[in-house]
């Protein structure tokens, strides 16, 4: 088959005007969020239904063309750029949005691979429910995507992350056949559980179209505080005596540097210290079912302790919603300062939560050791122990000469984290930025574990290659 004619087909699937060729259509497509990762495409094609993207890769398959799937394109390990070959086909899930339905009793709702996580949060709370998955790029990032990274984000410790918020999943498989096992069951012993095959798989074993995902009752208040500490140690102690004080009503517990707090109120218009500069700061968000004011007297309660036994130095607690986003938006925002800042290298890994101190006494001391003059920039999720452990260029060094030191630097980051049986990876995945790296650090059996399940069902080779293995 040739390219025309492989193009040809495809429009008379999705129609002429959902098939993109030229390079002012597709270079949106082709460009990570970061910058760092661009790729050419035969085309990008633009399906609207699951029957669509079975009959797109059906054709692909029969032509032996590789697809890459994106949602929203916002990975940070380039997972959804295809290479530079220009002979693949990437599939955009973004016309698939559809809220097919919601079911209030079993507190779960269908939704399509497309959609965009802000929409499917908007539409739980208009059901008068709650969908928990938060992250700074929720007004973008897709359902799809998040799905295929196991996305976490700031509410893991008391809700868990897509593993957990997924009952059922509708999967267009490499031979392009569907997979229906949209079933909202939360008890289902009936064989092995295919749903977690394609989460976290990145698109490298079949597209997920659809999912069944799980709700929850809104919280009929929340608390909002912002604290000065003095180590991460210290914020570890915090995090025991806030589950002991809150137990599951413990919604989140984030870290963050003051040079990350730094950038954000150097680069994000309108953003503003809430106290005094300290070396870390800690937010923490509670919810319940209480009055809001009996929460926020609990919390402030808290916070008077604290400071009294010198846990913490300083700390604000929000007195409304807009007080509350503003304290978040510090927080969400870091990355995007970096971003602005300039070129970094980043790192998502995970330590068990007892670690967190030892790991950036370590990290930050070996690579303080070996670049002086880079700048760590620190922030992550204390209540599941997932650190993003990034590090900015120095403001006077040449990109490239700023890159070359990736693998040292990968090297020293990543052996602590493994000496102290953490994950390079918690929450982003592996794309093509760490396919390489996760050799090191898998034995040889667990890597050709994965490898038998991708032969077994993408004998081709053809679903988003290059990713993962």
């Amino acid at each position: 088959m040739t390219q025309g004619s492989l193009i040809e087909e495809l429009a008379a699937i999705v129609g002429a005007e959902n098939v993109l060729t030229e390079p002012d259509d597709t270079a949106p497509y082709l460009l990570d969020w970061r910058g760092r990762y661009r790729g050419k495409a035969l085309c990008v094609v633009r399906p609207a239904t699951t029957e669509e993207v079975s009959a797109v890769v059906r054709v692909c398959a029969r032509a032996g063309v590789a697809i890459v799937p994106q949602g929203g394109n916002t990975s940070l390990c380039g997972a959804g750029i295809p290479d530079e070959s220009g002979e693949t086909v990437l599939i955009s899930l973004s016309r698939l949005n559809r809220i097919r339905a919601i079911d209030s009793a079993n507190n779960t709702i269908i939704i399509e691979a497309g959609c965009v996580l802000q929409t499917l949060q908007e539409a739980a709370a208009q059901a008068g429910r709650l969908f928990p998955l938060s992250l700074a790029a929720e007004g973008s990032c897709q359902i799809g995507g998040n799905l295929s990274t196991n996305a976490g984000g700031v509410h893991v410790m008391r809700y868990g992350n897509m593993r957990e918020l997924a009952l059922g999943l509708e999967v267009v498989l490499p031979s392009g056949e569907i997979w229906n096992g949209l079933r909202g069951l939360r008890k289902d012993n009936s064989g092995y559980d295919l749903k977690q095959l394609f989460i976290g798989a990145e698109g490298t074993l079949g597209i997920i179209t659809a999912a069944v995902l799980k709700l929850f009752p809104l919280p009929q208040s929340v608390a909002t505080a912002w604290m000065a500490i003095s180590t991460p140690s210290a914020a570890v102690r915090l995090l025991g005596e806030l589950q002991g004080a809150f137990g599951t009503g413990l919604n989140a517990c984030e870290l963050v540097s003051d040079i990350a707090l730094g950038l954000v109120l150097k680069h994000i218009p309108g953003a503003q210290a809430p106290l005094a500069r300290s070396p870390w700061h800690l937010l923490v968000e509670v919810s319940g079912e209480s009055e809001e004011g009996v929460l926020h007297a609990a919390l402030e309660g808290f916070l008077e302790q604290a400071l009294k036994n010198g846990a913490i130095s300083d700390a604000v607690l929000a007195q409304n919603s807009a007080q509350a986003r503003r304290l978040w938006a510090l927080r969400e925002n870091i990355s995007e300062a970096q971003k602005i800042e300039g070129l970094s290298i980043k790192h998502d890994l995970s330590v068990p939560i007892s670690y967190i101190g030892e790991f950036l006494d370590r990290a930050d001391a070996a690579l303080k050791q070996a670049f002086p003059s880079y700048r760590i920039v620190a922030f992550g999720h204390v209540g599941d122990g997932n650190l993003h452990y990034n590090q900015s260029k120095p403001e006077t060094m040449e990109n490239d000469a700023f890159i070359a030191a990736q693998s040292q630097i990968n090297r020293i980051v990543h052996d602590i984290v493994n000496d102290l049986g953490g994950s390079i990876s918690a929450e982003h995945g592996l794309g093509q930025l760490k396919r390489e790296e996760i050799l090191r650090y898998k034995s040889p059996l667990e890597m050709e574990m994965m490898r038998a399940v991708k032969r077994a069902l993408d004998p081709q080779g053809l679903m988003n290659p290059g990713k993962v293995l």
